[in-house]
């Protein structure tokens, strides 16, 4: 900036770098980031990429750590859903058995006394921070009635099973997003 610049106040054009709040909406959190949903404050403190064979495009899911509780956010298909972790055993039934000796879960599952019926089944790969090879897993998804709830089966290896039960949501309903401590 020269002499003349200074007395007229004319200023050097800068180039505008990235805006660090057009990055704050739902589909853009990162570890680190905050979110206010149903009147606590939770911290993303994990993220997972997921591919499914004969599924379009990918699903994304958050982690969410707040009050000493877990849950998951996902995006699958442009809508939303949040779930918590639950033990395959909490599931009426012995669900693990049924699909080691049939290769797949019974077509309708009780859990906490809702039915809930099996919607659909892929194979696909979870990239836990969205990078790496990614581990094969199968997923069955199974939703009530009113396709609201769901319970959600995964088979990582023969005889691992991890369990999810959760709901649809949208994304009004997560406010305050904060930029954190990022990785």
């Amino acid at each position: 900036m020269g002499l003349m610049d200074r007395v007229f106040g004319r200023k050097k054009r800068v180039e505008a770098g990235p805006d660090p709040l057009a990055d704050l909406v739902l589909s853009k959190l990162k570890v680190g980031y905050l979110v206010d949903y149903d009147l606590q404050t939770w911290q993303v403190t994990g993220y997972c990429r997921y591919t499914f064979s004969g599924r379009d495009g990918s699903a994304e899911e958050w982690e969410l750590t707040g009050g000493g509780e877990q849950r998951y956010l996902e995006l699958a298909d442009g809508a939303w859903s949040l779930c918590r972790t639950i033990s395959i055993g909490a599931i009426d039934g012995d669900i693990r058995r049924h699909i080691l000796d049939h290769d797949d879960p019974p077509s309708r599952i009780v859990f906490e006394g809702r039915e809930y019926h099996l919607d659909a089944c892929w194979g696909g790969h979870a990239f836990p921070a969205g990078k790496g090879m990614g581990e094969q897993l199968i997923r069955w998804e199974f939703l009530d009635a009113d396709e609201k709830h769901f319970v959600g089966i995964e088979q990582r290896s023969e005889t691992e099973f991890t369990a999810a039960a959760g709901f649809v949501v949208e994304e009004y309903e997560f406010t305050h997003l904060l930029p954190g401590e990022t990785e």
